[in-house]
């Protein structure tokens, strides 16, 4: 019979399936400009430049994505209730306690971030403190705090790094081909349609393949934080109660979106039939399904 720990088990070997397709699309995106250009030293260069911007912002991801959303650290005195709750589930998982932001938005929503255990920060908005009440707040509070002990901010980085060497190497190459005009002379035809095929369709493939990985930690997050909790309907209706606001935050972002328990653009951004391949989280009903069937 299927249990909270078998969705767990499922989640963590998908990502690693993904994240070994996104290595053979790094590979291949890597032979392809090498091929094409006939430059290794310019792939080195991109490989090196890219890892090394992304390593920076994993290092001070915490205070780069604070940032981002406006948030400011919640005092003791002025949210107790919220400090209480955190405290509480992070000895519950036998993690150090998280810094806790608030951020002044009336859309409910709250994210994790942080390298690691000893340098995580939880934020959630004022809309989330207002609408939620204090079981269903525990529920979100346990999903994030899944987030930092399930290590998904380190496979988040990772998939961060290969999109951003895909992207850039595939930027690189188009405007490197239409400034000399092409290098494809006594090499093979077919070859140099597949390399080109491969550079310019990379990037889309492991944009999608990011946000795969980024569906399949919530889903992982909601299973964890509902054994943390013990209570999964808390989370489901948490959930229902976030998905019902349609509005975006004030400061919705591409960048960290995937951070946030639930989409920050709205409800309202994943209408659509093609934006659900672009979506950043799961459809909540099929969230709650997972929590409580």
């Amino acid at each position: 019979m299927a249990t909270l720990y078998t969705h767990k088990d499922e989640n963590i070997a998908k990502t690693w399936v993904l994240m070994f397709v996104f290595f053979v699309v790094v590979m291949a995106v890597g032979w392809a400009v090498s091929y094409y250009l006939n430059s290794p030293g310019i792939l080195v260069f991109a490989v090196i430049f890219a890892i090394v911007m992304n390593v920076t912002s994993y290092w001070f991801s915490d205070k780069i994505v604070v940032s981002m959303a406006g948030a400011h650290e919640a005092q003791d005195s002025e949210y107790p209730e919220l400090h209480n709750i955190v405290e509480n589930l992070a000895i519950t998982a036998g993690l150090p306690k998280p810094k806790i932001y608030i951020i002044n938005d009336p859309a409910p929503n709250a994210f994790a971030t942080g390298r690691d255990a000893n340098h995580a920060v939880v934020a959630a908005t004022t809309g989330l403190m207002a609408m939620l009440n204090r079981t269903e707040l525990e529920g979100v509070i346990a999903h994030e705090l899944s987030h930092i002990g399930n290590r998904d901010m380190l496979v988040s980085t990772v998939a961060v790094v290969l999109v951003g060497f895909v992207t850039l190497v595939s930027d690189f190459f188009l405007r490197s081909s239409l400034g000399r005009g092409g290098s494809g002379d006594n090499k093979n035809p077919i070859l140099m349609i597949v390399a080109v095929a491969f550079i310019v369709l990379a990037p889309i493939v492991a944009t999608l393949m990011q946000l795969a990985i980024s569906r399949k930690r919530e889903f992982l997050a909601d299973a964890s934080g509902a054994l943390l909790t013990r209570y999964p309907q808390g989370l489901a209706d948490a959930l229902g109660k976030i998905s019902s606001y349609a509005a975006p935050m004030k400061r919705a972002n591409n960048a960290t979106a995937h951070l946030y328990i639930s989409n920050p653009f709205g409800a309202k951004a994943t209408m659509s039939g093609l934006a659900k391949l672009f979506m950043t989280h799961p459809p909540v009903e099929e969230r709650i399904k997972a929590l409580i069937g």
